[in-house]
């Protein structure tokens, strides 16, 4: 059999266009010591979801787990109506599917795609073998853990306790944080979703954010553009889980 060489100039074309998928732009994944993140590459497996793609459903058994590096997934609880609200969001800070490390194999929660992009796929036995060691990546999603654990909690007190236009901005702070930019593509009808809410309430809120000039609405478009004044209208739900999540995730920070 002989090998048929690509000319360099096509090439490099190639290379281009299907860049090597870097699991080092998941900060969890890149928090890593390199010896840890050696073991896990061979299992790692890039994979890219589109808006809505569902990547576990309530009681189902959990067979991987994903690593997001520029997309954002919702976690959800559904009602036995068929309603739902969000509990918390994850981007390329985290992982969805703690439950297999924690030793639950299931959740009562949807996971959805928020924010389309690209994620590292990892199932769930390696996992629960690097985790077993007791390592750096047992120690990370333990404090991974404790982080979402307190978005989930005060979730549901911001929900209970503060204005749709209040949880309006703290979803959207959160958003941002994890796909680092200052655009979502979302609409108005999924955003309700989201926060458990009628969608009229979600079209005055940002209505208003709009009057005030602290974002521009378009076609699914939501574009911030005056995050302080974002921040300022929030609630303080944001800062506690920012403070929280900055406490124990200081590699946020490295990237």
């Amino acid at each position: 059999m002989r090998w048929r060489t690509v000319p360099r100039r096509k090439s490099l074309y190639w290379a281009m266009a299907n860049p090597v998928p870097n699991p080092r732009k998941n900060l969890l994944l890149a928090a890593l010591p390199a010896t840890e993140l050696k073991r896990l590459r061979p299992h790692l497996r890039p994979v890219h979801m589109d808006l809505g793609h569902v990547l576990y459903e309530p009681g189902r058994h959990l067979d991987h787990v994903y690593f997001p590096t520029d997309s954002i997934v919702s976690l959800l609880y559904v009602m036995e109506d068929g309603s739902s609200a969000e509990i918390a969001v994850v981007g390329d800070e985290g992982v969805v599917g703690i439950s297999l490390f924690m030793g639950g194999e299931t959740t009562p929660s949807r996971a959805v795609v928020q924010s389309a992009g690209n994620f590292f796929q990892l199932p769930g036995q390696a996992l629960k073998t690097e985790f077993g060691r007791g390592g750096a990546m047992q120690h990370l999603l333990l404090r991974y853990t404790q982080a979402l654990i307190t978005q989930m909690a005060q979730t549901a007190v911001c929900n209970r306790h503060h204005s749709v236009d209040q949880q309006l901005c703290r979803w959207l702070l959160l958003s941002l944080d994890r796909l680092h930019g200052d655009e979502l593509v979302m609409t108005q009808e999924l955003i309700a979703n989201m926060l458990g809410v009628r969608r009229e309430g979600v079209t005055e809120a940002a209505g208003k954010l709009q009057d005030a000039g602290v974002i521009r609405y378009r076609r699914g478009h939501i574009k911030v553009l005056d995050r302080d004044h974002l921040e300022g209208l929030s609630c303080e739900c944001y800062a506690v889980v920012k403070k929280e999540t900055d406490r124990l995730l200081p590699y946020l920070h490295r990237q």
